[in-house]
């Protein structure tokens, strides 16, 4: 038996329209008994919801767990209420969770939802999950880009004349994030969200290739540095690779892993 992979096409009202998503059921999956939990898959910028599929080994790496993945898009647009008025946080959030937990036989709790993501998506997945800390269990982040919210200029001016490079330029950042010091900026902070809430704690993954931006392993050091002053525990690893789909493939598995150890609804093999 292989993952099946379902496009469904729903309503948000966050967004005004409708919008398609990829669901990718595990060979496992039943309408009827045991729930299974669900992890919201986040790609990095300029993706879309096909870039998983493409790009990573996210179907063989879920051959006989029990965990449904979602992957939404937003393009270059990021996962959050965007400082022009796009509502992706709350389309992934109200709309999106909902539908999923409608149509499918799911965990329809935090302790059977988490998300993650890459790059761009692997902070959007730090920031969802410490913005609703009673939505989400746990979270993973591949080379999140944490500290968008912080940026001025232009850091990656010099990668710009390799065709392949795929960091927004100054306009197109400060068109989702806002200028510098914008109550966008100041509502994304990974500093902030980390900060003492009374909900509950859901459980950290984050990792940064070696070979990475320096900008970026830097953001990933500090982040987790932040998580820990704040009395999060998160698991962090920094391994071999850029910032790129093979660091990405070689620590998935390893990210599958901690998410199906923290969430309900998994086998307990996968909770070991």
């Amino acid at each position: 038996m292989h993952t099946r992979v379902m496009t469904p096409c729903w309503p948000s009202r966050a967004l005004g329209r409708d919008k398609r998503v990829n669901v990718v059921l595990p060979d496992t999956y039943t309408n009827h008994g045991p729930a299974h939990p669900v992890l919201y898959l986040l790609h990095g910028y300029g993706g879309g919801r096909d870039t998983w599929l493409r790009r990573s080994v996210l179907c063989q790496a879920l051959a006989g767990s029990r965990l449904i993945v979602v992957l939404p898009e937003s393009g270059r647009r990021w996962f959050i209420n965007d400082h022009a008025g796009q509502r992706y946080e709350d389309y992934l959030v109200e709309d999106l969770v909902a539908s999923v937990n409608n149509e499918f036989n799911t965990v329809a709790r935090r302790e059977g939802q988490a998300v993650g993501g890459f790059s761009m998506g692997g902070a959007a997945a730090l920031f969802l999950a410490l913005r609703h800390r009673g939505l989400f269990g746990a979270a993973a982040a591949h080379a999140g880009a944490f500290e968008a919210g912080t940026r001025i200029g232009d850091p990656y001016a010099a990668f710009r004349r390799d065709p392949g490079f795929a960091m927004p330029t100054e306009e197109v950042h400060e068109r989702v994030w806002g200028p510098p010091g914008s109550a966008t900026r100041r509502l994304y902070d990974p500093r902030r969200l980390a900060g003492p809430n009374d909900g509950p704690r859901p459980a950290f993954y984050l990792d940064v290739g070696t070979g990475d931006h320096d900008r970026v392993i830097g953001m990933n050091r500090r982040t987790r540095d932040t998580l820990r002053e704040q009395g999060w525990r998160p698991e962090y690893h920094e391994r071999q690779g850029g910032h790129d789909w093979d660091f990405v493939n070689r620590a998935l598995p390893e990210s599958l892993k901690f998410v199906m150890h923290h969430l309900s609804g998994a086998t307990a093999e996968e909770r070991l």
